[in-house]
């Protein structure tokens, strides 16, 4: 199989991809055409479909897609330009090639994880911590398994995990550096700061917003279940809960960024800056990733609201 990241300008494209999403759109001209985006488990390509002729078989988003055309660049993209198309046949294709997966190992991930957990001496939120990672075995299942997002960044399985620890790493730098922290609240929070994207995605291979999602956020959904969870440790304090709570709820940062409060606690603004830090180094890193050998200039990237490119200099 001739995976994605394998593609460069100019090659032509053969083989089958799952196709993520479909839009019919129209061009100014009025022409019907399709937008596709193609998935394996090596990333994502934008695809195009311009002339809609016989060569062009009823396909669907999530069906495994038999695909003929050539690769071609814009914006400092690759893109696909397909001239024939078929839903391929079950025993052509194997699914587990068409999941992007972290290439970090997700059993050392989970150890560090523990180990974390472990690390905070605070009774209650040890018991609250081991709630989710310890006893909720299904939970964290879906966990190591479940993508951070829909795009933009870490949107492949085990992303999740995988960014939550880069986030908790940071935050226990900063509980070094800074004394006034409280290292065990921050930590704490830092781990289960997404944990409502559990919830707010489906599985692969959608990973797109569940029903949940889309009508109440990963944020709330994250900080009604610590709420309700705390409920269940007996005399857990409730100035501790308010704190822990204000800590998710403002782990975007600003109102605009879909935070319903900005950090008003100096741990809340800790995670703040260290979700933001992996969020847009891990966005930067999977577009250059994307770019492949092209060290132009890749065009304006609206998540890091810039222009971008390789590093030139030895």
């Amino acid at each position: 199989m001739y995976y994605l990241e394998d593609y460069s300008e100019g090659n032509k494209f053969l083989g089958i991809y799952l196709c993520k999403q479909k839009q019919v759109l129209k061009t100014k001209a009025g022409k019907t055409y399709y937008s596709l985006i193609l998935q394996d488990k090596t990333g994502t390509m934008d695809a195009k479909i311009w002339e809609l002729n016989m060569a062009i078989a009823e396909f669907d988003s999530l069906d495994y897609i038999s695909c003929e055309g050539m690769v071609t660049s814009f914006q400092g993209k690759l893109q696909v330009n397909i001239n024939r198309v078929r839903v391929a046949d079950e025993g052509e294709y194997d699914p587990s090639d068409y999941i992007p997966c972290t290439d970090k190992d997700i059993d050392k991930l989970s150890e560090e994880l523990t180990g974390f957990i472990n690390s905070v001496k605070n009774t209650y939120l040890n018991a609250l911590l081991k709630k989710y990672f310890v006893e909720d075995t299904d939970f964290f299942k879906s966990f190591k398994a479940h993508s951070a997002a829909k795009s933009v960044h870490h949107s492949f399985m085990g992303g999740l995990i995988e960014h939550t620890m880069a986030v908790t790493r940071l935050c226990d730098l900063y509980a070094k550096q800074y004394p006034r922290i409280n290292r065990d609240l921050l930590i704490t929070a830092s781990l289960l700061h997404d944990m409502g994207k559990v919830y707010e995605l489906t599985d692969f291979p959608a990973n797109d917003y569940s029903d949940e999602g889309n009508l109440l956020g990963h944020i709330y959904i994250g900080a009604r279940l610590i709420e309700n969870t705390c409920e269940t440790i007996p005399d857990f304090p409730s100035k501790l809960k308010s704190e822990l709570i204000h800590c998710i709820l403002a782990h975007h940062g600003k109102l605009e960024y879909g935070s319903p409060k900005t950090p008003g606690l100096i741990e809340a603004l800790a995670l703040h800056m260290a979700d933001n830090t992996d969020a847009k180094l891990q966005t930067m890193t999977e577009a250059l990733k994307e770019a492949g050998d092209n060290k132009d200039w890749l065009g304006y990237n609206k998540f890091l609201e810039g222009n971008i490119r390789q590093t030139q200099s030895e």
